[in-house]
């Protein structure tokens, strides 16, 4: 034990309370920083009046929809999609004089915020076994030392494939009908480490794994709950449809267990009366449920519109809805009715009156949209939250009406579309019918990995080649040291990317970097500049064309870079037109119209300002189920143990991040600057461990007798539930065990994480494995 008589260690953390609105004035001003220092002010100009524009490129931030065509503004960005675009866009260079200077064993010392600021990779990179340097590579050395050691592999399943949701709808369906070609369905994708509890939580009780809403279902809404979600960070735009519909009437409710800022008030930075008056009040209600307690609280909202039922029978429930449209109702109901108040005030945290609140501004509104986002998909019991989310909706036919439905918001700008393009590990027997049919071959049928099953097999041996079509696989994975373990046990690790990050410095026996076009530039082929299409968080398609010069003469665009490695893994004997494909978009587009329902006459229709929306059809109120309807489901309230000292810990992103780019040092709207390296504590929790705030600890991750340790976190009180610690990643994802995920779709439970916090100078510190 620590020597109760010494002076705790403690940091000087700027820590202060943000007391205006979200966005506003400190949007602009962050905004204008930014973009100037990376871009310059012409081309910051330039730019961002071009994002989100019909004839311009889709940000390469989040996945919200944009309005349509005629709705949108001029100025059709946030905060932080001006962030993401100020990054690609910038003046800086990573050029191979850089590397020349900085060996990888020094580039593992930086930060991540210092290797994102270094600027814009520009020439391949290679690293020689046992060198430590980064040496240029020409493209087509690049791509025959790749197809060499993928053909030397035993078996095609030896190889990896990972997919960000950065890359574009044209891209992932080359790269996934390659892969298969190549002869494996070990695709891999950042969905895996978010949403895929969504998607399997509502295609086992909808038929579909995408939101059931488009944007204009926002504007009918009357009551909106925002579950497990932080808007004012993640997903900005999203309060402009927020703050219309608070305007107008709507009843928005928040339920996450860290009270966000931009769901108090919101200040549009292109509204000048929201400048000056203040901004508009988004959520009248605000429950801050304890971690992982959302099954107990949505089961208490339940419990108490069947009660409103009885007190008002027939009033309440659709009954039409439910008889027509669903299945297991009476069990369902049945489970509700056994479930005290007792036991779900206690393991929601939440008082029985705000439940009652929410209950009932749910049973008196006529047509509900249910938000969420990572805050209920990185659980053990996710996508039990995603049904008992599905149950709500259900239980007031709020489904197939407008106004009303699911809304999973997306993160990444097209991680929806590249599970519709077809990476996935999963892949279904019609879907694989289609390609083959198409293409001329038989593609694998046994399932692949997911990420956290390619962990496990690069780890074990049973896999030697990783290879990342964009993202930051290392810092994204959960477990960082064991997954550096088993990056380094690779014979080869290769990594398509825009700007350096942590990935390419924890590598294999042999590296590669292959620099690749970004969203804002000019894409110029051998047929004429081209254009890409993306799908958003609404299943809407559209297309995205950049105008600026490339960063370097010697980047390749993504479609290229995936025809150029087919053509040399697959040789001249592949009965596919990679060169045709790799000069004009147009045609894999044709080919994706082949194979891909909805997709029917791709070319005209994602020319029409604002492309095409895709078919739902359970908003269509026709459910893919196995007994074509809708099931409501039954769900134990899950408890996760805590013993005297620990704490449930979640990750969570910072005002000046996006997944696990680090643009800057600050979380605004929770007050805390120039640090990343802090645990976020009820004070009551920091009196009761006989900690002080701003006290340096480690925080000791405890799982199945495991024990994992982050190094020197500053303690900072805040306004979250007792027993509950939120921190930044990526910096504690090394707490995140790899064999900890959810029932179902294995997403990593990086938000119900076990620990103990202690002083870091603490006598029962433990040894962190080395990353």
């Amino acid at each position: 034990m620590s020597d109760p008589e010494k002076k705790p260690e403690t940091a000087d953390v700027d820590v202060r309370p943000y007391h205006h609105p979200a966005a506003g004035f400190g949007a602009i001003l962050s905004t204008m920083k930014h973009a100037v220092n990376e871009m310059g002010v012409l081309r910051s100009v330039s730019m961002l009046l071009k994002v989100n524009q019909s004839n311009g490129f889709d940000c390469p931030g989040c996945a919200w929809p944009d309005p349509g065509a005629g709705h949108g503004s001029h100025a059709e960005f946030c905060e932080n999609g001006a962030k993401a675009v100020a990054a690609e866009a910038t003046k800086h260079r990573v050029t191979p004089e850089f590397f020349e200077e900085w060996p990888v064993s020094r580039l593992l010392d930086q930060s991540d915020h210092w290797l994102e600021s270094q600027g814009r990779l520009t020439t391949p990179m290679h690293l020689a076994p046992g060198s430590d340097h980064y040496a240029p590579i020409a493209w087509d050395e690049a791509f025959r030392l790749i197809a060499r050691e993928l053909n030397a592999l035993a078996s095609p399943d030896e190889a990896i494939f990972y997919t960000s949701g950065r890359t574009s709808n044209e891209a992932a369906f080359l790269y996934q009908l390659f892969v298969r070609l190549y002869g494996t369905n070990n695709l891999p994708d950042c969905s895996n480490m978010c949403h895929e509890s969504s998607g399997v939580g509502m295609g086992e009780t909808l038929g579909v794994g995408k939101g059931t809403v488009s944007l204009a279902d926002f504007d009918l809404a009357d009551a909106i709950f925002v579950i497990g979600q932080n808007p004012g960070t993640n997903h900005p735009r999203m309060l402009s449809a927020l703050e219309a519909a608070a305007r107008r009437g709507c009843h928005i409710v928040s339920i996450n267990p860290l009270h966000e800022k931009a769901l108090e008030r919101f200040s549009h930075p292109q509204d000048v009366r929201d400048l000056l008056t203040g901004g508009t009040a988004i959520a009248e209600l605000f429950l801050p449920v304890r971690i992982n307690g959302d099954v107990a609280l949505l089961k208490g909202i339940m419990k108490e519109v069947l009660e409103e039922e009885r007190r008002r029978p027939g009033e309440v429930l659709d009954h039409a809805f439910i008889a027509e449209h669903t299945s297991d109702f009476e069990a369902f109901a049945a489970a509700l009715e056994a479930t005290s108040w007792e036991e779900i005030v206690r393991e929601s945290g939440i008082d029985r009156e705000l439940i009652r609140r929410a209950g009932q501004i749910y049973a008196n509104a006529g047509r509900v949209i249910v938000c969420w986002a990572m805050g209920l998909t990185q659980h053990k019991n996710a996508v039990a939250n995603i049904q008992e989310v599905v149950n709500l909706l259900l239980l007031r036919g709020n489904l197939g009406k407008p106004g009303a439905g699911a809304c999973p918001v997306r993160g990444h700008s097209n991680v929806q579309g590249d599970r519709t393009m077809g990476i996935y590990e999963r892949p279904s027997e019609v879907f694989l019918d289609r390609l083959g049919a198409a293409f001329g071959f038989d593609p694998p049928r046994h399932h692949g990995h997911d990420v956290v099953a390619a962990i496990k097999a690069m780890h074990e041996g049973r896999a030697r080649v990783f290879f990342a079509m964009g993202g930051n696989f290392h810092s994204a994975s959960p477990d960082t040291d064991y997954t550096a373990e088993a990056l380094r046990r690779c014979r080869l690790t290769v990594h398509v990317a825009t700007k350096l990050n942590r990935s390419h410095l924890v590598h294999g026996r042999e590296a590669l970097i292959m620099p690749c076009l970004g969203r804002t530039e000019l894409d110029v082929r051998a047929s004429g500049p081209q254009f890409i299409t993306v799908e958003d968080s609404m299943s809407a398609v559209h297309g995205s064309r950049g105008s600026l010069p490339p960063a370097s003469d010697d980047l390749l665009s993504e479609p290229a870079i995936i025809c150029g490695l087919a053509r040399a893994t697959l040789g001249p004997g592949s009965p596919i037109d990679w060169e045709g494909m790799a000069d004009d978009y147009d045609r894999i587009r044709d080919r994706i119209a082949e194979v891909i329902p909805g997709f029917e006459d791709f070319n005209a229709r994602v020319r029409r300002p604002g492309g095409f929306a895709l078919p739902n059809n359970a908003a269509r109120l026709r459910f893919d189920t196995a007994t074509g309807k809708a099931r409501f489901t039954v769900h134990p309230i899950p408890k996760i143990p805590l013993l005297p000292g620990q704490l449930l810990m979640m990750t969570v992103r910072s005002h000046d991040q996006y997944n696990t780019t680090v643009y800057g040092l600050d979380d605004r709207y929770r007050g805390v600057y120039h640090e990343r390296r802090v645990v976020f504590l009820n004070p009551d929790d920091i009196r009761d461990l006989k900690l002080v705030d701003r006290q340096v600890v480690d925080l000791i991750g405890e799982f199945r007798g495991e024990t994992r340790r982050a190094s020197r976190f500053i303690v900072v009180p805040y306004d979250i539930p007792r027993g509950c610690a939120a921190t930044y990643f990526p910096e504690a994802n090394v707490l995140v065990p790899v064999d900890d995920f959810a029932d179902g779709s294995r997403t990593p439970a990086s938000k119900s994480v076990v620990i103990r916090v202690v002083p870091t100078h603490s006598a029962d510190r433990v040894e962190a494995p080395m990353a």
